[in-house]
């Protein structure tokens, strides 16, 4: 039985494998990224020259690598790569793969066919898209990211609370508004003609990987093009692998992403996701003193006032149970979050004891001291 060669690691960090996709990814080792960004053919499915209404030519994507004999090719090409990235996918690691609607549908099924399991389909709305020429239909606006984990049960990363905190505080959505790329950041060849027919604005890619990755992890990109994954990465403190069929397409892309110069380590700290933090129990903070038995809480209007006790259950007449069971029986409600709900009294005000929480994580060595909180 014969064995496949697998790449070592450190030789694909940081740099472009050019060469067919599939053959390449089946060198790169099992579990070795963190996560996937995959642009790959549309299968535009152009049967002639698209005009514009003064019979000038439309710039579309017509090259070969676009071109398929059949739906049934398509999908078997799909499959291969697509079950490649699964398996050199860490368990914990993710993919995000872009298309239109020629293909993203298509893409969908194949990837919960493999055992993916999908959390999200992303709306790029395009700011300034290509007009329908022909007038026949609508202004395709729009193109569709798929994000998905590797397995159901993976633990996969979502820096959450950054992606809050750069939408001015509100949840961010799955239609994010970028322009296509244009103007200086797309690339050009020696003939002053677009480099790559489909080259994705940075911005677009940043947000992906500042969304899914931490520092230092390796992100993939099997259609590597001109390197707009490679140039995002590489900024934000994350290594990258390319792999680009294309050598005119490779050379741009390095050319590209050794200019790019990567941002400082302390500037790319991403805010720490509270279900990423190690947990503590409200007992706890009886355990190490931070609250005594006999003491009181309050909810943030002084409404109700409970007692804590030294089996770390709290009590009030009628009620007797956990932080989170009282906080819910009080309201009349299914459930409720009684680190929030929950308050001490310090110096005449009410904080929430979520903050004592944190006092108890840095007693515990779990968290910096900057994140502790006085309680006395």
């Amino acid at each position: 039985m014969s064995v496949r060669r697998r790449t070592n690691p450190a030789k694909t960090e940081n740099c472009v494998l050019v060469g067919e996709c599939v053959k390449h990814l089946k060198s790169l080792p099992d579990e070795s990224v963190d996560l996937v960004f995959a642009d790959p053919p549309y299968n535009l499915q152009l049967s002639k020259q698209l005009l514009r209404p003064n019979n000038t030519r439309v710039d579309g994507v017509d090259d070969s690598w676009d071109q398929f004999a059949s739906f049934a090719d398509y999908d078997a090409f799909s499959k291969a790569w697509l079950a490649e990235c699964r398996r050199v996918l860490k368990p914990n690691g993710a993919l995000w793969v872009i298309g239109s609607y020629h293909n993203i549908f298509r893409l969908g099924a194949t990837l919960q066919d493999l055992g993916f399991w999908i959390l999200n389909d992303v709306v790029w709305r395009k700011t300034n898209p290509m007009p329908n020429f022909r007038g026949r239909r609508f202004t395709n606006a729009h193109e569709t990211l798929i994000w998905a984990s590797k397995d159901q049960g993976a633990r996969y990363t979502f820096n959450y609370e950054s992606l809050k905190a750069t939408n001015d505080d509100l949840q961010m959505r799955s239609d994010w508004l970028f322009p296509i790329c244009s103007g200086p950041e797309r690339l050009k060849d020696d003939t002053g003609r677009k480099a790559h027919p489909t080259q994705k604005p940075e911005a677009l890619l940043s947000r992906v990987i500042l969304a899914s990755t931490a520092q230092g992890d390796t992100v993939l990109d099997p259609f590597f093009g001109t390197g707009t994954t490679g140039a995002a990465a590489k900024r934000l403190g994350r290594k990258w692998i390319g792999i680009e069929q294309d050598a005119d397409y490779a050379k741009a892309a390095k050319e590209r992403i050794a200019a790019v110069k990567k941002l400082p380590p302390s500037s790319l700290e991403t805010m720490r996701s509270k279900r990423a933090e190690p947990r503590v129990p409200f007992g706890t903070l009886i355990e190490l003193g931070i609250l005594k038995p006999g003491a009181a809480i309050f909810d943030g209007r002084k409404r109700y006032r409970a007692e804590v006790k030294a089996d770390g259950t709290v009590a009030l007449p009628g009620f007797q149970g956990s932080i989170h069971r009282v906080g819910a029986d009080v309201q009349g409600k299914s459930a409720c979050n009684g680190w929030t709900f929950w308050h001490f009294e310090q110096r005449g005000k009410l904080r929430p004891i979520d903050d004592l929480r944190q006092k108890a994580k840095f007693q515990l060595g779990l968290v910096p001291n900057t994140l502790a909180v006085a309680a006395e």
